[in-house]
């Protein structure tokens, strides 16, 4: 079986064997982008990843067997820039909608309950899509999709440690016993540094 590697490498002489590539990983760059922005983005994000690594397939760093980061890193931009033009049209929507009366009966209430309902039962979820969206972004690729710590460094095109940092700070915001822990500590020290100044 050809490694990634060696399937871009023949794509510059023969490009249809691209398609091997695509055979291989769409499934895991589409499950990555649904999870993201949902299906019928993630769709639209597939086709516009692997045309991307298509066309950038020369540049494909040779030594790499595993080309699941490269693609996963050129997805992530994408869906960055998916969700940018989606912000810019809600905006738009919300502007253009702020002078009208407003229901608050019907499709509103039962949308708002279920937005409640959700947030009581997706705390974690909460708090993840609370976290940085580089943070959030380094934390599913490890996390989700399961790659290592280089891998990971690969996608993003971060150093390694930069993406043991962000890991660390996501574990210390998702935890609520650490978190407890990190504002008590906080508390604890502001009190011993006020107690400390009015002693002098």
């Amino acid at each position: 079986m050809s490694t990634d590697s060696e399937i871009i490498r023949r794509s510059l002489d023969q490009p249809s064997a691209f398609a091997e590539l695509f055979d291989r990983h769409a499934r895991v760059v589409n499950a990555f982008a649904t999870y993201r922005i949902g299906r019928h983005a993630a769709e639209d994000v597939l086709s516009e990843t692997f045309l991307v690594a298509f066309r950038r397939r020369a540049d494909y760093e040779a030594g790499v067997e595993s080309a699941v980061p490269w693609l996963l890193g050129i997805a992530s931009r994408l869906i960055r820039r998916h969700r940018a033009v989606e912000a810019k049209h809600w905006r738009s929507f919300a502007a253009a909608v702020s002078g009208e009366e407003h229901s608050s009966e019907g499709g509103l209430d039962a949308a708002l309950t279920r937005i409640d309902a959700e947030r009581e039962v997706s705390g974690l979820r909460a708090r993840i899509a609370a976290l940085a969206p580089r943070d959030r972004e380094t934390l599913l690729l490890y996390a989700w999709q399961g790659l290592s710590y280089d891998e990971v460094a690969a996608a993003l095109g971060v150093p390694v440690g930069t993406v043991r940092s962000r890991l660390n700070r996501v574990r210390k915001r998702l935890d609520p016993v650490r978190r407890a822990q990190a504002q008590a500590k906080a508390q604890t020290q502001a009190q011993t540094d006020r107690a400390a100044g009015s002693i002098r």
